[in-house]
């Protein structure tokens, strides 16, 4: 009786059941590592269990039921030296591993990639994209990379694959003397060369890369700009058309942020580029100068009474004719509420010019 009880202590049931989407390998937990001879283990389909024992891996099992027992613990029978009565339980680490496909994991260059491109010469290129891997064999994955680690997860393993993928990525593009304008239309030939360069060293570790994408190729901003100026360049006609473009946006721009004056050395910046190496070009008419900002108007208040509007010249004719005064209430389009003429900056300066009154 007292063997019968210590013997229904023990696990005898065996499985897992994964709801995450990123646990790779996940370690069956038990008091004393022990397990009941005869146990029934479940292995599900897209899942391997490993047995370890002392540090060592045993058996492997793929999907079905297994009753734990001699006949189909060859391996672990050795290691023990069981005879075939043997009923006790016995002392074993279980690591069930998933073995389906881990998507949408991603990769990039953190520095840039030096090529030799034929038409730009040296330049540098940036890549980044997404890959699925999942484990092929289940004995290998836990010996080179899980170790004893109780759940493991993708995190724990892309990092080491980003950088075997980027080594290849940056070599790859480095040596496949593919114009930098061509690659957008060769990155699925150059994932699977990249694939292929990358198989041998991660089966090294029981993995696979099933899928690989090259998702973009990108060239330094100041390239980048380079290369949209050749556009509007070869948008523009000839080099003489172009220059006299280029001369009309930058003084258009400069008559924007500074006013006559910026238009002005916009102007000669312009003639400057246009004459050029190609000689002179037809001038180019100048953008006409910046209408004069409407004049403000102002309604005056006095005696319950409104009037107005008035102009800037006209005020100074009431400043100095005593109509108007500091202490008028003065309104335009745009002020909130009616003020004294004497707080409003831009009419103060009327007062300045007036004398004030007589001494008596």
């Amino acid at each position: 009786m007292v063997l019968g009880f210590i013997r229904g202590q023990f696990v005898d049931v065996i499985d897992w059941t994964d709801d995450t989407r990123d646990t790779m390998v996940w370690r069956f937990e038990r008091y004393g590592n022990e397990i009941k001879y005869g146990a029934k283990l479940t292995v599900r389909e897209g899942q391997n269990a490993v047995f370890v024992h002392e540090g060592q891996v045993a058996d492997v099992f793929g999907p079905g039921l297994y009753m734990l027992e001699t006949n189909n613990l060859p391996i672990m029978t050795t290691l023990q030296h069981w005879d075939h009565g043997f009923k006790s339980p016995f002392r074993s680490e279980i690591y069930f591993v998933n073995m389906t496909r881990f998507n949408d994991n991603k990769w990039g260059t953190k520095n840039p990639i030096m090529c030799r491109d034929p038409e730009f010469g040296p330049v540098r290129l940036r890549a980044f994209g997404t890959y699925a891997m999942r484990v092929t064999d289940a004995g290998t994955f836990i010996r080179e990379v899980v170790g004893t680690d109780g759940e493991f997860t993708t995190n724990e393993v892309s990092f080491q694959i980003r950088n075997i993928v980027v080594q290849e990525v940056s070599r790859v593009l480095a040596a496949s003397g593919i114009p930098v304008l061509d690659m957008a239309a060769n990155t699925a030939e150059l994932g699977k060369l990249v694939t292929e360069a990358i198989k041998p060293t991660i089966a090294a570790y029981g993995l696979a890369i099933p899928e690989f994408y090259i998702e973009n190729i990108s060239l330094p901003q100041d390239v980048e700009k380079a290369l949209d100026k050749r556009t509007s360049m070869g948008m523009a006609g000839d080099l003489g058309r172009f220059a006299q473009y280029s001369a009309a946006d930058a003084m258009t721009r400069a008559a924007e942020n500074a006013g006559t004056a910026g238009a002005v050395v916009g102007m000669a910046m312009g003639n400057m580029m246009v004459q050029g190496p190609w000689g002179a070009s037809p001038a180019v008419a100048p953008p006409p100068p910046p209408a004069a900002p409407a004049e403000t108007l102002w309604h005056v208040a006095a005696n319950g009474q409104t009037s107005g509007p008035f102009g800037r010249a006209e005020l100074m004719r009431m400043a100095r004719g005593g109509t108007l005064t500091r202490a008028t209430h003065v309104w335009t389009a745009g002020q909130e509420g009616w003020k004294l003429a004497g707080d409003v900056a831009e009419l103060a300066a009327l007062f300045a010019q007036v004398p004030p009154p007589p001494p008596v």
